[in-house]
């Protein structure tokens, strides 16, 4: 089968950069293994909250002369991404997705332990403050579903409290609800989301809210509604009557799974194909381009294209491989930087940076990735699989995986073009 371009991986940066070229005309094809790290996301996208010397960054635009030559953002150039970060709030829109922030500053969440983390856009159903510890009201009620235990009232309470509010908490009981709870399993956050995606007991969970205010002037819910689309944001907004907010919880994250239908909708609207729950196991390499990729349900059939894109994550999504010797890259046997001193990969301090989190597929000026030190001229590498960036300690993974998807989506269609 041939295409004008394949994508390995499914997600946040497969995607955009799929629906970037899908909607330009490319016949693009995505296969995708499963579940990516969009399901386990706090519904925020963070474009940089911290340099690698370990400083705060409050203006992250501004910041991004100060790293690393071979950082992602570097590579793609400081007038680029201030382009492409003034395009992604309506790129998504157009998919669907609602987000909110300042594009040029970093503003803050609370997160499900009671922290506040920076963050540049979130998802409308995820608060964000434009001050860390930011005063939401006088009084504050936090409501939680009996017996879900990925969010944890007291923490995000005393979050608020230490910003001044005075905090209540209470549970609201459902009878739809109360059937998850006979099996400890399924009272996550998806099935809830699934609940309350009927109206009427969306409906029975706003009145019941509503009889537990007292003189509260916000309430604030976990971020458990609309599985399928926002609209239940707005509806529980407007049938409790007082300032509603929603904070984010343990995974997995509704808002997440939803921007990932989303997008996923989006690009096979605009004309894409999407494997789902396949996986690309090897690729033939002539000279320096790729002609084919092997996956595991086409068996001996090959998927042809002038273009490949590996968008594969890291080790979560096992676009990086860990053995006992080294670091590799299972598809195609990149050129991966990391340290060879297996000792200094991690920190004993879970809370502290560790160091393997910024291993990565060396690429060139234009994210073409090396083999043996040279480019291989049609394989173009994006988001969190990218060497030069420990993208969780530098909180810019979505900023990363958003950009390198509109950068290779543009080179794509200017080298067709050409």
């Amino acid at each position: 089968m041939k295409y004008d371009t394949i994508i390995i991986g499914g997600g946040l940066s497969g995607l955009v950069c799929g629906i970037s070229l899908a909607k330009r005309g490319s016949k693009c094809v995505i296969v995708s293994a499963g579940q990516n790290a969009l399901n386990f996301s706090s519904g925020t996208f963070g474009l940089l909250s911290r340099l690698p010397d370990g400083r705060q960054i409050t203006s992250p635009l501004e910041a991004i002369g100060e790293l690393d030559e071979n950082h992602p953002y570097r590579i793609i150039g400081e007038d680029k991404i201030s382009e492409y970060a003034g395009m992604t709030a309506g790129f998504f829109e157009e998919c669907g997705i609602k987000l909110h922030g300042n594009n040029d500053a970093n503003g803050y969440v609370v997160t499900p332990t009671g922290d506040y983390k920076p963050a540049w856009l979130a998802m409308e159903d995820i608060t964000i403050f434009p001050e860390k510890q930011e005063k939401i009201g006088e009084k504050v009620l936090v409501v939680n579903f009996k017996g879900y235990l990925d969010f944890n009232s007291a923490f995000v309470a005393n979050a608020f409290e230490k910003s001044g509010s005075s905090c209540r908490m209470e549970t609201v009981s459902l009878e739809a609800t109360e059937r998850l709870r006979r099996n400890p399993t399924e009272m996550r956050a998806v099935n809830i989301a699934r609940v309350l995606d009927n109206e009427s007991v969306l409906s029975e969970f706003a009145e019941a809210v509503k009889k537990l205010i007292k003189d509260e002037d916000v309430v604030v819910l976990p971020a458990v509604f609309g599985l399928n689309n926002a609209a239940s944001l707005d509806i529980l907004k407007n049938n409790i009557g007082v300032k509603t907010l929603f904070v984010g919880t343990m995974p997995p994250s509704i808002p997440g799974v939803r921007t990932q239908m989303l997008l996923k909708r989006a690009f096979e609207g605009a004309g894409g194909t999407f494997l789902m729950g396949d996986e690309v196991t090897g690729g033939e390499i002539s000279g320096h381009r790729v002609l084919n990729v092997k996956t595991v349900n086409l068996g001996e059939v090959m998927l042809e294209a002038d273009n490949f894109v590996l968008s594969s994550g890291n080790f979560f999504s096992k676009g990086l491989i860990a053995s006992p010797e080294k670091v590799y890259e299972p598809v195609f046997d990149l050129d991966v930087d990391y340290l060879k001193d297996r000792s200094l990969w991690y920190d004993q301090d879970f809370f502290r940076k560790q160091d393997y989190m910024g291993f990565g597929v060396k690429v060139d000026s234009s994210l073409h990735a090396l083999k043996g030190g040279d480019a291989i001229d049609n394989l173009y590498v994006t988001g969190s699989i990218l060497a030069g960036t420990n993208q969780l300690y530098e909180g810019c993974g979505a900023g990363v995986a958003i950009f390198s998807a509109f950068y290779v989506a543009d080179s794509i269609s200017g080298k067709k073009e050409n």
